[in-house]
């Protein structure tokens, strides 16, 4: 059993993430602007007001936790897409001034920096809306900064091509700077599955200090 403070628990994302780790056995603070939101409940469910572009509630959050995970994205609106980059360095300054007992931070990230079967990156296809590329790489910059720390115990979880609501069937491949692809060359992911992979990712530590992607 892990205990895990959770930033972004309402999110498509973050809501399966929340209810995986609940179903198997993990203790969750879910750590939100408005407590009042998280329709969730569970014995191992605590529900906390906080900011996670405030360092100093960060650190709040993660004391006593073992991991500090963070499904904060920018699928959600414009609005969103400049909380990418800044909520990863206020996420490294907040869990490295808890000081020697830091728990590990678990980041979702994006897809778009994967590379593809032609050596170019996802980001460079053709035809990709402007709100998407804008998002593909706020989180190709925040995967960059966590690129430069070595002092937290970080892993960035990049999804497939294309991740939605579907299925949980447990099943899932990984791999690191390269797109996962099925035999048609198609890259997808439900949120049930990822959230799946990113739990796992929590009981077994296998990626400590890197980005990883999973995909079917």
């Amino acid at each position: 059993m892990a205990k895990i403070a959770l930033f972004g628990a309402n999110g498509t994302i973050g809501s399966r993430v929340l209810r995986e780790a609940l179903d198997r056995g993990h203790q969750v603070t879910a750590v939100v602007r408005d407590p009042a939101k998280v329709t969730e409940t569970h014995p191992d469910l605590t529900v906390t007001k906080g900011d996670v572009l405030d360092p100093a509630s960060v650190t709040a959050a993660a004391q006593g936790q073992d991991v500090v995970i963070s499904a904060v994205g920018g699928g959600d609106g414009p609005g969103h897409l400049a909380t990418i980059e800044p909520a990863a360095k206020s996420l490294v300054a907040g869990v490295r001034a808890v000081g020697a007992d830091a728990p590990r931070l678990i980041a979702v990230g994006g897809a778009g920096s994967l590379r593809t079967p032609d050596g170019k990156q996802v980001w460079d296809a053709e035809g990709l809306p402007e709100f998407l590329l804008q998002i593909m790489h706020a989180h190709g910059d925040a995967l960059d900064f966590y690129r430069t720390v070595t002092d937290v115990r970080w892993t960035n979880v990049s999804p497939a091509g294309l991740i939605e609501p579907g299925e949980r069937t447990g099943a899932y491949r990984t791999g690191l700077e390269d797109l996962v692809t099925d035999e048609n060359g198609k890259s997808c992911i439900s949120t049930e599955d990822y959230a799946v992979a990113l739990i796992d990712e929590v009981e077994k530590a296998q990626h400590v200090g890197e980005r990883f992607t999973v995909a079917y």
